[in-house]
């Protein structure tokens, strides 16, 4: 499975918040005040954004049937410091239709986008044509909402300018003044499905630029590069920084999911009038379930307090005293998706062979983890709340299960006792 991450800087309004709902500010996230279990149940996830607010919400947001355009242009008109997302999810918006319907039509034999490309990307995984053809289509639409300044992709050794030549022989990399939001996604999540027709999706996460990121117009070769480096540096926030994060499933039906922390809404794709359409507002995963979503034939090589919880859920000797089920696609937004609306438990745990599992932190854990808590359930490591975790590397990887409170406490439990 090919993934790709796109750094989006767009330059934001600065417009007074005038419409936030009361509550307390959030700070920035240290590094170094991550809290290393959860001690209990958490409800509502707080997050961490700097000088950010919940977004406020009126009932056009929670009507069933209005389109995501109207759901985000009356949010950007009842929190103004919101508006720039109205441009970056419109692109988005578009992008997610143009891959659906290139994934519906990848079977066709006239379609050539099934199948591998021929080339490795820079992590040594080969491409599918189609990780490719997905890749360029989002980096074109978020290129011509005139806000990208700068593109890091796993398919560039180095972070390109993306408004230089068309003939992609600019190299050159932009920083332009302001502050601005900071993009990352997975074009094409589970690819590796998609010739066998299963259900394959988009993740993307927006943070805030560090508004600390400036480059010196009259700075010279290494002197330049090494202030772009620093600036790249600064987009390796953790999951508690979003400020957005969807995902869009490809499937029987396409849907667009969002949060911006204020709940998690749905919409489907509906054909006929070409868009997306409200069809589950304010989410909530169940708190308990009997769903488990795991790749079983690793249970031998897991950590002894998942293995144990993992054994007790099969026999019915868990803490619910339910019997749990297995339902495991192998693609984590079509995984994600049903947990969200059935409750139960996903997760890719480290094992012996892969100690860090193989979900991404940047652009596949910290996003979707997002959407996860904001519909009420939990993500973590086993010893750790996947949100507050700071990447070291954009491509880093971590072990994950999220799902129903209830159930993720669970494992929390036993990785807490197994280490008492």
């Amino acid at each position: 499975m090919r993934l790709s991450i796109t750094y989006l800087l767009a330059t934001s309004l600065v417009t007074p918040a005038t419409a936030f709902a009361p509550g307390t500010t959030f700070a920035r996230t240290s590094a170094a005040k991550i809290s290393p279990l959860f001690s209990s149940v958490v409800d509502e996830p707080k997050m961490a954004r700097p000088s950010t607010k919940v977004p406020v919400f009126d009932e056009v947001c929670d009507t069933c049937g209005v389109t995501l355009t109207r759901f985000m242009s009356e949010v950007a008109m009842l929190n103004p410091d919101l508006t720039e997302l109205t441009t970056l999810f419109g692109a988005i918006d578009t992008a997610c239709k143009a891959i659906s319907n290139l994934v519906k039509r990848s079977q066709l034999p006239s379609s050539s986008t099934l199948g591998y490309e021929g080339n490795v990307n820079v992590q040594g995984e080969d491409q599918k044509k189609l990780d490719v053809i997905t890749n360029d289509l989002l980096k074109r639409a978020l290129r011509f909402t005139g806000k990208l300044g700068v593109l890091a992709s796993e398919e560039e050794d180095a972070p390109v300018d993306v408004i230089g030549n068309d003939d992609g022989t600019s190299s050159e990399i932009l920083f332009e003044d302001g502050d601005r939001y900071v993009a990352v996604f997975d074009p094409l999540d589970g690819s590796s499905n998609v010739d066998a027709g299963c259900p394959t999706g988009t993740i993307i996460g927006i943070y805030e630029h560090d508004e600390n990121c400036e480059i010196d117009e009259d700075c010279v070769g290494d002197e330049c590069t090494e202030m772009e480096a620093r600036c790249l540096a600064n987009t390796l926030q953790p999951g508690t920084n979003l400020v957005a994060a969807a995902y869009c499933l490809y499937s029987s039906t396409c849907f667009f999911t969002l949060t911006l922390g204020n709940g998690v809404y749905m919409f489907a794709l509906d054909e006929q009038i070409g868009e997306f359409v409200l069809c589950k507002p304010d989410v909530k995963v169940p708190e308990s379930s009997s769903i488990m979503s795991f790749n079983e034939a690793n249970l031998d090589k897991w950590d002894e307090p998942l293995k144990e919880v993992v054994t007790n859920w099969r026999k019915g000797t868990g803490k619910s005293g339910t019997k749990f089920s297995s339902r495991y696609i192998g693609a984590m937004v079509g995984d994600v998706h049903r947990t969200l609306l059935y409750g139960g438990v996903f997760g890719y745990p480290g094992d012996t062979k892969n100690p860090n599992g193989k979900l991404r932190l940047l652009y596949e854990g910290a996003p979707m983890s997002f959407i996860m808590e904001q519909a009420g359930g939990l993500s973590t490591t086993g010893k750790q709340r996947v949100m507050e975790i700071v990447p070291e590397i954009v491509h880093q990887r971590v072990p994950m299960m999220m799902g129903s409170k209830n159930d993720i406490q669970e494992i929390i439990d036993a990785y807490a006792a197994a280490e008492a």
